[in-house]
């Protein structure tokens, strides 16, 4: 037990009333297996909580948000890799932390616990627990406040003792198609008392081919109500009582948190313990199950609805920090990039990373130390540290970890996942949802998914070498089945590593929980199923297909969201404009765009911007005087909605570089005119003082190249520096 907890008991202890009065620490149990083969074979040589989500490992988001959420002590329970998790909450600060206002940690170490059942009979065993904990996994992100669940739960006890959890939900509505959600996965159906938030039913295999689930009638006489649900989502969050422990140590049959113990306790009609939910209203919470939900949850934190757990607040305390540009931009300060590389909108690049010429990252994650050369295309991917990409190479939706080598012209095809140290040779090809590693594949794999890390030397399966790759030219090379019986882990393509199997395809597809996104032809034939089903061809019944848009074979140019968003911005404002759309409802319009494409307040500004400029652009003729003229009476116009969208400092600086772009690139009809233009902004009110001093001061130590404007506008700003100065004096 830490030191805090010790503190803690002995003054309850004494004689102090006070003390004797005074409610346990809040505590929290936090399992940092994750007891599942979703992310192998990564996980065979790293903890699933030590991987990185944008930078940082997963479970320094959790043991952060339990922190931020009033936890006073935390109990981090580890089994394989143990010695790694428990290296990183000594490395980080975490271990033994028990500061004023700090959490206290401490790592509880099992070699044999197989199950989330086995890890809490454990806790159980070792004590510690003192009153009502929160349990939750070490893969869980999560800002929300615990006030209001940790209140209902502490309000359900005084009234009924048999409360003995609370569960964390969220909703969360499935696709028709697949029956999955965002986070890839299956629905789950419950059945919820509309009045108490009592579960009364908890079904997370639904069959559904069948499109109908089966209650019990018993839960049907006994409650006059309920509401049933295939809409929320398990935030696999919950706040118990200490009888939980106790129960799992009773019952050897309870692994699975959900399946066993949740369904197990809503069945038993003997012991009465009840289960409560508490649905989340705003924040956010979400468990990284699965590959595709490592994507969503990391697109999540890269758009901010995590914050504060975003990359520019919490930062690896090893390297340079990440800082925030605009379009979703986050970028250490040390990073080479080339003149002629381009950035997409909702990326991140690491620390030492350098990109070469004419390279296009597109709303991916690169780490830190990465060598990236040149002409090479990442879409929609996670590179992680140390990885070299050489030349004319390609890679899409996929995740490669540390130490991968790509030679020059390789192409990584949608959902591959290549672990540790991985080397693909030149101009090979590696196909969709291939998963390759150094390590061969165990063959004693649970099929129960109950067991993330069984023995890797408990034998393994005849894992081809990676010799079946193709190359990226006019002739594949598939080698024979006698040269393969030869061949060792080093392919004959040049690529070393082994292919491991899928798993059974009739539970789990390959591309039901992947990082690429779902096939078109995938779609078009679950369509086809429900539509089977329905016993109607007539399209107006079938489930309607998304855009091509949503698919993975679209161009490149057309994935970036910040466009799509920014041209129905200048769509919506045309129709302003013309009458279409009411000047009070213009900015409801925008606010929703907004929010359905999770993009910030800073994305209008320059969306906006751009759509008066373009205006402005639009109704001058071919002088510069006509065109100053039109821009300044749209400014007048506009500066009202404008000024919505600049409340701070940052909204105003968006302003400034999105007009630097745009003489740059898309409307350079405006370079002449920036330093003309730029005392209308300031006279109206829509960029202030302070943002135009912050702008030229970064632009300080830039390439002369980004310096065009600043030099242009240097009249006007040593005009604002004397005018401050002067004001200052007077103040003295």
């Amino acid at each position: 037990m830490s030191k805090k907890s010790r503190s803690r008991g002995a003054a309850a202890s004494g004689d102090d009333h006070e003390d004797l009065a005074r409610p346990p620490p809040l505590q929290a149990v936090l399992l940092a297996d994750s007891f599942t083969l979703k992310f192998r074979p990564i996980t065979l040589e790293r903890p699933k909580v030590l991987l990185p989500l944008v930078h940082m490992p997963m479970i320094e988001y959790t043991l952060t948000w339990l922190e931020s959420a009033g936890v006073d002590e935390a109990f981090v329970f580890c089994c394989a890799h143990s010695h790694q998790v428990k290296e990183y909450l000594d490395k980080s600060g975490w271990a033994g932390k028990a500061g004023a206002g700090s959490m206290a940690v401490t790592a509880v170490e099992s070699h044999d616990a197989i199950s989330a059942g086995d890890a809490l009979r454990v806790i159980y065993e070792r004590g510690g627990i003192l009153g009502d904990f929160v349990l939750i996994s070490g893969d869980t992100i999560s800002n929300m406040s615990l006030k209001d669940a940790l209140q209902e739960h502490m309000d359900r006890k005084k009234k009924d003792p048999l409360a003995v959890m609370t569960m964390i939900l969220k909703h969360s509505k499935p696709s028709i198609l697949t029956h999955q959600t965002r986070l890839g996965n299956d629905e789950i159906v419950m059945a919820i008392d509309p009045e108490t938030k009592e579960l009364l039913y908890y079904e997370d295999r639904a069959d559904n081919s069948h499109l109908y689930v089966t209650i019990d009638k018993d839960i049907l006489t006994n409650n006059s109500t309920l509401q049933l649900h295939n809409d929320m989502e398990d935030c696999y969050i919950d706040i118990c009582s200490p009888e939980v422990l106790s129960l799992f140590t009773d019952n050897f049959d309870y692994q699975h948190l959900r399946r066993h113990f949740v369904k197990g306790l809503l069945v038993d009609d003997i012991m009465g313990y009840k289960i409560y939910t508490h649905e989340l209203r705003s924040g956010y919470a979400a468990r990284i199950d699965n590959f595709r939900s490592y994507d969503t949850v990391s697109k999540d934190v890269i758009q901010r609805w995590t914050y504060p757990m975003v990359p520019d607040v919490i930062s690896n305390r090893d390297c340079s920090e990440s800082r925030l540009h605009r379009q979703g931009i986050y970028k250490a300060s040390d990073v080479t990039l080339s003149h002629s590389a381009q950035i997409g909108a909702n990326s991140v690049v690491g620390s030492a990373t350098s990109i070469g010429d004419h390279c296009k990252i597109l709303n991916s994650v690169i780490g830190e130390d990465c060598k990236i050369g040149k002409n090479v295309l990442i879409n929609g991917s996670y590179i992680w540290d140390n990885v070299i990409i050489e030349d004319g190479c390609k890679v899409s939706n996929s995740l490669v970890c540390d130490g991968v080598h790509l030679k020059a012209g390789a192409i990584v095809e949608p959902g591959c996942v290549l672990s540790f140290n991985v080397e693909v040779g030149k101009n090979v090809v590696v196909p969709a949802h291939s998963k390759v590693s150094l390590l061969p594949q165990p063959s004693n794999e649970d099929s129960d998914e109950e067991l993330e890390y069984a023995d890797t030397n408990s034998g393994v399966t005849e894992s081809p070498p990676f010799s079946s790759m193709r190359s990226n030219g006019d002739q594949a090379t598939v080698p024979s089945e006698e040269d393969e019986s030869e061949t060792s882990k080093i392919g004959t393509c040049g690529v070393v590593g082994y292919i491991w199997a899928s798993g059974d395809t009739g539970i789990l597809e390959d591309w039901r929980q992947s990082i690429a996104p779902i096939p078109k032809e995938k779609l078009e034939e679950l369509q086809h199923a429900v539509s089977e089903d329905d016993g109607s061809e007539d399209e107006s019944n079938n489930p309607t297909l998304p855009d091509k848009d949503d698919f993975s074979d679209i161009a490149v140019e057309d994935d970036d969201p910040f466009s799509k968003f920014e041209k129905e911005v200048e769509e919506t404002f045309q129709r302003a404009l013309g009458g279409g759309v009411n000047r009070d409802n213009l900015i409801l319009e925008i606010n929703g765009l907004r929010l359905a494409y999770s993009l910030q307040h800073a994305d209008c500004a320059g969306a906006v911007f751009y759509s008066v400029m373009k205006s402005a652009l639009v109704a001058a003729q071919s002088t510069n005087d006509t065109l100053l003229k039109t821009t300044a009476e749209a400014l007048g116009k506009w500066k009202d909605l404008l000024r919505n969208y600049t409340k701070t400092v940052d909204e105003e600086m968006e302003i400034l570089l999105k007009f630097e772009e745009m003489c740059q690139e898309t409307t350079k009809e405006f370079s002449p005119l920036f330093s003309k233009i730029l005392p209308y902004l300031y006279n109206e009110d829509v960029v202030s003082e302070d943002a135009i001093m912050r702008w030229a001061e970064e632009k300080e130590h830039a390439d002369e190249s980004d310096k065009v404007f600043v030099k242009q506008s240097e009249a006007f700003i040593q005009w604002l520096k004397e005018a401050e100065e002067e004001d200052d004096e007077e103040e003295e």
